[in-house]
């Protein structure tokens, strides 16, 4: 394959950086991207959006994320052009060609993201990763022609590393697989601007025992505990940080917000910054997505605030001023209850579609280790002395024991004056009363019958 080769800068750039200490730049290319204006913009976008109403610490952005992910990305190739050179064509080792593909596939994998990206998509149609690969590879982005540097079909090759259709498996599992530099440095990080301890693990023991092999990337099997231990730590931080009650509350009003904005826009009866008009009327283009970041969307929703629809003004008001819903875990059984539950709010003056949800929408971004299903091709393996290689879960007990659990809750979302336990007389106490007999240590339960004497 060609040797992908970018001019040097004459003196290497040195970033601080509170998970991985220092971060280096020595490719001219790498600090070309840094400083464009598209990858500039992920300044502006929060890494975990609502959560930081959990976590006051967690408004970290999409911008430190993306150089973390291109510092181990760098420091993997550094260990396995050290340790494990390929020798001759399909030897299944480490040819270091790749590295400044993939060092560029780092940097860039969340290049496509945008504000509130998942609740965003989920209303929008948008999809991060083809809006991604569109950055990379059209003509008019700094981006690309940062790329264009090193030659003319790079960007494309960046593109199909990302898109995970580049021939070498071992260069799109660097960055996406079920223990990638993606995911080794959004928990470290994340735990980190949290405060919690969840997310950290080992990463210098993992490190140490990362190793190619023909079909992608592994663990030496004397190294098995510490890609344990990040296993547990992801399945930790899902539980509770990217799972916690009140960030998917906020990611529900969030939800109800931007599709109420939506309905209004269509009667024509709501003021709009021309960045965030062409989504309400679905009409945008690669240029309007580029324009949009969290501070296009607050200045909405601050506008918003006094608008002349009641429905939209408070649910900005309950985003903007972190007044959550309140919620209560339901199962396939007490499911059966909700329009029943829905029919009581609406009666207490709340309008269903806009002040009640289940959660189900909303556990796509994040998801603890599984190795079957979806992301079978993408198991984590651990080489034996003799070369075999083992699924995680068939050598680990305690990895076994979390394949297969329910990862999170379901939960049922609704005004937290439903709950009200007020002594002083209303009108709709009733409706609160009927409300709070299904509801019982926060879960939903059937009313139970009494017993015949």
């Amino acid at each position: 394959m060609p040797r992908f080769q970018s001019e040097k800068l004459k003196d290497e750039v040195v970033l601080r950086d509170p998970v991985h200490e220092y971060i280096h730049i020595e490719d001219k290319v790498i600090f070309d991207i840094l400083k464009s204006k598209e990858f500039q913009r992920m300044r502006r976008i929060k890494q975990l959006g609502p959560i930081s109403y959990v976590f006051p610490g967690a408004t970290h952005t999409r911008f430190e994320h993306n150089l973390g992910v291109y510092e181990l990305t760098r420091r993997i190739c550094d260990i396995f052009a050290k340790k494990y050179p390929s020798k001759k064509p399909g030897d299944g080792l480490w040819d270091d060609n790749n590295r400044l593909l993939v060092e560029c596939a780092g940097l860039l994998h969340d290049i496509g993201h945008g504000p509130y990206s998942h609740t965003f998509e989920h209303l929008f149609d948008t999809n991060h990763e083809k809006i991604g690969q569109q950055i990379i590879t059209n003509p008019h982005t700094e981006i690309n022609q940062a790329l264009k540097q090193v030659s003319p079909n790079f960007p494309d090759l960046v593109a199909s590393v990302i898109a995970k259709t580049y021939p070498n498996p071992q260069v799109v599992k660097m960055i996406s697989s079920q223990a990638d530099a993606d995911r080794m440095d959004y928990l470290q990080r994340d735990a980190y601007f949290t405060g919690v301890t969840y997310g950290q693990f080992d990463l210098s023991r993992v490190l140490r025992v990362i190793r190619p092999y023909a079909d992608g990337i592994c663990f030496n099997n004397n190294g098995m505990h510490a890609v344990e231990d990040y296993v547990v730590s992801r399945y930790q931080m899902y539980q509770q940080v990217y799972f916690h009650r009140v960030g998917r509350s906020m990611e529900v009003i969030l939800h109800h917000l931007l599709q109420r904005a939506k309905d209004v826009y269509q009667e024509g009866q709501l003021p709009v910054t021309p960045e965030l008009a062409k989504f309400l009327e679905g009409n945008w283009t690669l240029e309007d997505y580029l324009k949009l970041d969290d501070g296009v969307m607050e200045t909405n929703f601050s506008m918003w605030t006094n608008s002349n629809d009641p429905i939209l003004t408070d649910l900005c008001k309950r985003y903007l001023f972190r007044k959550p819903l309140a919620s209560v875990k339901i199962n396939e059984e007490t499911k059966n209850l909700l329009p029943k539950l829905r029919d009581l709010i609406n009666q207490a003056g709340f309008d269903p579609h806009y002040y009640t949800d289940t959660n189900s929408a909303f556990d796509e971004p994040y998801d603890a280790y599984k190795p079957s299903g979806k992301n079978a091709n993408s198991q984590i393996e651990i080489m034996q002395d003799d070369g075999t290689l083992i699924e995680l879960s068939e050598l680990s007990p305690l990895v076994r024991a979390l394949n297969g659990t329910f990862q999170g809750d379901e939960r049922f979302f609704f005004p937290k004056v439903m709950l009200s336990n007020s002594s002083e007389p209303q009108i709709f106490d009733p409706f609160y009363q009927d409300f709070q007999k299904y509801i019982r240590n926060g879960e939903l339960r059937y009313l139970r019958k009494p017993r015949k004497k």
